[in-house]
C-alpha cells in the first residue's frame, strides 16, 4: 500500500488529502501539523494524523524511502529538511542564492531569506492543474523545457546544484519519496562547495543556497 504523509493540514494540505482520497486505489495517509485545532477538522476514519512540526516529524520518521512527501506548509521542505540533518555534523549557514540566478531561471521572484523562486508562468495557475507533459493547461503554449531540467543544468561558480524533482501525484498536488530526501543528504555531504538546493516541478520551483562545514 502506497503512504502519503501530507505535511500541512491547511487549505493545501486539506485539497492534497481530498485529491489523493479521490483516487480508486486507497493509500495510507498521514497527515502532519502542529496545530491540533487544524487537524481535527482533518480526522477521518483512512487517516493518520501527527500532531508535530512537519520537519521534526521527517527528521524522525524511520520509513521505508518509498513515502509519499507531499508538502503543503510555507516552508522549502527539502531544503529545510537537508539543513537540520546536516547540522548534526557540522556548521550550516544559508546563504542568498547567487544573483547571478535571477538571469538564468524563468520570471525570477527573489525572498525576503534570499531564497529564489521560479516560474514559467505569469498567472496563477489552476490549483487542480494536472501537469500536461508537454503544454500549458492554460494557455496551451509547448513548454520547451521542464523546469527541474532548466535548474539542474545551471552551473555556478563554486556552487553544487541539487534538485530535487516533484512529480504530479494528483491534480494540483506534488511530492516527492522520502528516498529522494535520502539521496539529496547524500550528495550534499559527498561535496566541498557551497550548495544550491532547489525543488521544481516541469513548471514551479524554489532555490535556497547553504554552505556545510563539517565537524573535523
Amino acid at each position: 500500500m502506497e503512504t502519503f504523509l501530507i505535511l500541512g493540514a491547511g487549505r493545501f494540505g486539506s485539497l492534497a488529502l481530498q485529491r489523493i482520497l479521490a483516487r480508486k486505489k486507497v493509500p495510507r495517509l498521514v497527515v502532519v501539523d502542529r496545530d491540533g485545532h487544524v487537524l481535527e477538522k482533518r480526522r477521518e476514519n483512512s487517516v493518520e494524523t501527527v500532531e508535530q512540526d512537519a520537519i521534526d516529524f521527517l527528521l524522525h520518521y524511520p520509513g521505508l524511502g518509498s513515502e509519499w512527501i507531499v508538502p503543503a506548509i510555507p516552508v522549502h521542505v527539502a531544503f529545510a529538511w537537508l539543513c537540520r540533518q546536516l547540522a548534526r555534523k557540522g556548521a550550516v549557514t544559508q546563504l542568498a542564492v547567487p544573483s547571478i540566478l535571477d538571469q538564468k531561471v524563468p520570471n525570477s521572484l527573489r525572498a525576503k531569506t534570499g531564497a529564489l523562486y521560479a516560474s514559467f508562468a505569469t498567472f496563477r495557475c489552476p490549483d487542480d492543474c494536472d501537469e500536461p507533459e508537454e503544454s500549458c493547461t492554460v494557455t496551451g503554449e509547448v513548454r520547451e523545457a521542464d523546469l527541474f531540467d532548466v535548474v539542474r543544468n545551471i552551473e555556478v561558480e563554486g556552487y553544487v546544484t541539487l534538485v530535487v524533482r516533484s512529480h504530479q501525484l494528483a491534480p494540483g498536488v506534488g511530492g516527492y519519496q522520502l528516498s529522494v530526501l535520502w539521496r539529496l543528504l547524500e550528495e550534499a555531504r559527498s561535496t566541498e562547495k557551497d550548495i544550491l538546493v532547489a525543488t521544481a516541478c516541469r513548471c514551479h520551483g524554489v532555490i535556497d543556497a547553504l554552505r556545510w562545514e563539517p565537524t573535523r
